[in-house]
């Protein structure tokens, strides 16, 4: 796990392809140290990365990122506001990768959108 201590996750619910994985953040992890010491925001790009480790988590596979096409950042978390995400996703395993398509949301707004393909990493 990349974002160690960055976040546990408190339940996922699966119905076929699709997952719902809720998550508590932990707003005194060191990354709002310095993104942004008075005004703590997540980095898109940790967004982006709680994706790759559920896939990985729900799939138990090691993953690599290989594409991501309709990102759309729409919603700032904050870690004093938003300590709770959810991640609803919907992972398509194939011979070659995992397709994902998913969005995190924080007190009913949608933080992120995100399809991705992520290839096996053995």
């Amino acid at each position: 796990m990349l974002l160690k201590d960055f976040y546990t996750v408190d339940s996922t619910s699966r119905k076929g392809e699709m997952y719902a994985t809720r998550l508590s953040i932990n707003k005194a992890h060191e990354i709002y140290k310095g993104h942004f010491p008075d005004m703590p925001v997540t980095p898109g790009v940790i967004l982006m990365q709680l994706f790759k480790e559920e896939a990985e988590r729900n799939t138990g596979k090691k993953l690599l990122l290989e594409k991501a096409s309709n990102v759309k950042f729409t919603a700032v978390v904050d870690p004093n506001k938003d300590e709770k995400l959810i991640l609803n996703t919907i992972i398509t395993e194939g011979t070659e990768g995992v397709n994902l398509k998913g969005t995190a949301e924080n007190n009913n707004a949608t933080a992120l959108k995100i399809n991705a393909f992520y290839k096996i990493n053995n």
